[in-house]
This record gives structure tokens, sequence and C-alpha cells, in this order.
């Protein structure tokens, strides 16, 4: 191959690698996000944005009486609007799983998450044990009812809040602040009296 014959292939090649460098650089730009966006919002315009951003929220905080409680740092705050009239220690939900030994059914110990509403208030109230709690302890599981109905393990108060939940009280306070219980939310016997006695039936408590 003689030298002209050279430098004429390699100038082909020369030229078909900046055809495609230059139509991938058309691509790359011509789409550009800020292409006929046209000007950038102003300083005020933005702050009035988020202004109303921050009224939109507040409409959307929980009024009156309601409860909060934190299932990671096992926090619970009884609040007024926004503000906080109590906040207390407590047991949520372990996590734990327990499987029938017929291997029908399978239980998960965890304290639900999302927006409740109180459902029911009870004083010196019984635990109906439900199946899990006999196959937990080794147990058979009992035909009758009564059977069922062990009095104050649950404390002088319970608050429902639906599904068999509950926040009560508990007789192992040396285990507050831990994650232990079957899904329920243990309370201390002052803090528990607190909230029986402020906490209307109806109002929401929001677990996370």
């Amino acid at each position: 191959m003689n030298k002209g014959r050279l430098i004429s292939i390699l100038l082909v090649f020369f030229i078909l690698f900046m055809a495609v460098e230059g139509i991938g650089y058309f691509v790359a730009f011509k789409g550009s996000p800020s292409e006929g966006k046209g000007k950038m919002p102003s300083q005020s315009q933005l702050k009035a944005k988020n202004q109303r951003l921050i009224a939109a929220l507040r409409g959307l905080s929980p009024k009156g009486i309601h409860i909060v409680v934190d299932t990671a740092e096992n926090i619970l705050l009884l609040k007024n609007g926004d503000k906080v009239i109590r906040r207390a220690v407590v047991s949520s939900g372990s996590g734990n799983v327990l499987e029938d030994p017929t291997g029908k059914r399978v239980w998960i110990f965890d304290t639900p998450r999302g927006e409740f509403k109180i459902e029911s208030k009870a004083k010196n109230p019984n635990w109906i044990k439900p199946d899990w709690a006999f196959i937990e302890e080794g147990e058979d599981i009992p035909k009758s009812f009564k059977d069922r109905v062990e009095e104050g393990v649950l404390g002088d108060y319970a608050l429902g809040f639906g599904k068999g939940y509950f926040v009560h009280g508990t007789l192992y306070t040396r285990l507050l602040g831990r994650n232990v219980t079957h899904g329920c939310v243990r309370v201390g016997d002052e803090d528990l009296k607190v909230l029986y006695e402020t906490v209307p039936i109806g109002a929401k408590i929001y677990l996370f």
C-alpha cells in the first residue's frame, strides 16, 4: 500500500469519527432540559410558593387530642394540635415470627403502622388470649371461652385501636423502651392513666 492511499484511508476514518462524535453531541444537547423552559423563577416567586406549601402542610396537621407513636424509638406523644401534652417511653412490637405447628398459620408480632382511631376504652380490662398465646407457651388451645380469659396482665386501662390492638399497661415495666410486644403498645401506669383520662373515643392515633 503506497503512502498516498494510506493517508486517504486515515482521512476517511477521521471524517467518519468526527461525524459520529458530532451526532452524539447533537443528540445530547438538542433535548437540553433547560431549553424552552423560560426564565428561572425569581426569589420572591419561590418564597411565595414555599409559603403556600407550608400553609398546605399545616392544613394537614392533626387537630385536637391525638396520639403519635414512634415504634422504632418506642416513644409515645400525647398531643393537642401541635402542642405535646405528655411524652412516654413505651414498648411496641418485636417483629418476631411464630408458626402454628400445623404449618397452616403464621403470626408476625409487629405493631401496625399508619393512621387509626381509638375505638374503645376499658378500665381493669381482661385479656382474651388468642390461639397464638397458647401455642407460644406450648399449651393446647382451649375449647372453652372462659379458659381464654386472663386478668391483671393489661394494667388498669386499655385503649383499643382496632383489629385486636391496644394501648395498655404492663407487668414488665423494666422492658419499656424495647421492642418486645406482640403488637400492642405497652405503657407505664402513670402515663396510661393520663391517656385514659385525656384521650376520647374517636381520637386519632398515628403509628410509624
